[in-house]
């Protein structure tokens, strides 16, 4: 069992014991699901030189982290990988079929026009790691920021982005934006849950009731930083071809990651 399935395993063992034998059977189907996924999907030429890449933040946890382990991590490498494909099958866009980490300091941040980051509720940015960041998105380079929730981490997650950008607002992104035209037409802010709505019936999680996309735009209105919060499309991505999770949240999921990569390589 590797880690990411023994945490889950080690959840579904604390709530039998705080809620009782019942819970049982509901957590035996949970744990038989979650170890038939197929967590790494194939790469087929996973070398290949290609115009996109699909390169994830490796950051520190910060002091607020609530998880063990790197937080950065969450997901990988299926989501990536998931979403690659579909990005492979759906566009014209020559994209890896392999992710890419990249930390923050290496100078190779640069060579990536579109970088990825997860659970950004846990993250830690140092002022080196910060300054970086704000070379790499004021020279063109484009953050999708995903998967955290709820008033406590979207507070570690401004406390990130200040290293960054000290003085720039955060503003919501109006549907109008062409991040939401570039290519597919998303007219609708429907909240994308992750996973863990198979168990709870509930689209949102901790306090985080209503999704938002908000961003961090340039001098000239260029959408520098996109931000996903109270959402998880990297889970839409990993379980998309899982039959119990809804089809149309992985298509939406698709529909907004595509956007995001077209708007970042032509603006």
């Amino acid at each position: 069992m590797n880690l990411r399935l023994y945490r889950r395993w080690l959840g579904a063992s604390c709530a039998l014991l705080l809620f009782g034998a019942p819970a049982l059977p509901q957590w035996r189907q949970w744990r038989q699901m979650m170890a038939e996924h197929d967590e790494n999907p194939p790469t087929p030429n996973p070398d290949e030189e290609t115009e996109f890449y699909f390169a994830r933040l490796a950051y520190r946890n910060g002091p607020g982290a609530r998880r063990w382990g790197q937080a950065w991590m969450t997901d990988s490498p299926a989501a990536d990988r998931y979403f690659l494909q579909g990005v492979r099958r759906l566009t014209n866009i020559h994209a890896r079929s392999r992710e890419q980490y990249i930390p923050p300091l290496d100078n190779a941040l640069f060579d990536y026009p579109w970088i990825y980051a997860v659970e950004v509720g846990q993250w830690g940015l140092n002022e080196a790691e910060g300054a970086r960041l704000r070379e790499y998105l004021m020279r063109g380079g484009f953050l999708v920021v995903d998967d955290f929730h709820g008033t406590y981490e979207w507070a570690h997650f401004v406390e990130g982005i200040k290293k960054v950008f000290p003085d720039r607002p955060i503003v919501e992104i109006e549907l109008s934006d062409p991040v939401f035209h570039v290519l597919y037409d998303l007219d609708q802010k429907v909240q994308i849950p992750g996973i863990q709505y198979l168990r709870s019936g509930r689209t949102f999680e901790r306090d985080g009731v209503e999704p938002h996309w908000r961003g961090i735009y340039d001098d000239k209105g260029r959408l520098m930083v996109v931000i996903n919060f109270d959402m998880d499309l990297g889970d839409a991505w990993e379980w998309a071809d899982f039959p119990g999770y809804p089809e149309q949240w992985t298509a939406l999921a698709y529909r907004f990651g595509i956007n995001y990569i077209t708007y970042a390589m032509t603006h």
